[in-house]
């Protein structure tokens, strides 16, 4: 039985000072070039965020995120592609498990994780 094949997270972080056309460029370049050889499994403008540590002195920028299927090589194209486009501040290719979640669409309730159960240990301490 052959596995299903492997989802990809493409995190995206432009910078925000970079013109529109030039941010949107590089985003759509992506999504052009996992199409080539894949199939785009969801797309999310996540827009101007703070970003966790300063980069290059920026504390901002254009967050994306794509999730897709594709082969090796399609992945070493995106790669390369992105290591080299003006406007890139980060990305990160990621191969998700195979029970991972989808993502949750943008301005939806996040659900509320199970309680967890409380061990027997954590009832003798509170005694």
């Amino acid at each position: 039985m052959a596995l299903p094949a492997p989802v990809y997270d493409l995190v995206l972080l432009l910078d925000p000072r970079a013109e529109d056309a030039q941010r949107e460029k590089v985003a759509d370049d992506a999504a052009r070039i996992i199409g080539d050889g894949g199939t785009i499994v969801e797309n999310q403008a996540w827009g101007k965020r703070a970003m966790a540590y300063e980069v290059d002195h920026q504390k901002e920028a254009e967050y994306h995120l794509i999730q897709f299927e594709a082969p090796r090589e399609t992945i070493e194209s995106l790669d390369r592609a992105l290591h080299i486009a003006d406007g890139v501040v980060r990305y990160r290719i990621i191969k998700l498990p195979l029970d991972a979640p989808a993502p949750t669409p943008l301005g939806a309730a996040v659900p509320e994780p199970a309680p967890a159960e409380r061990s027997d240990r954590s009832e003798r301490s509170e005694r």
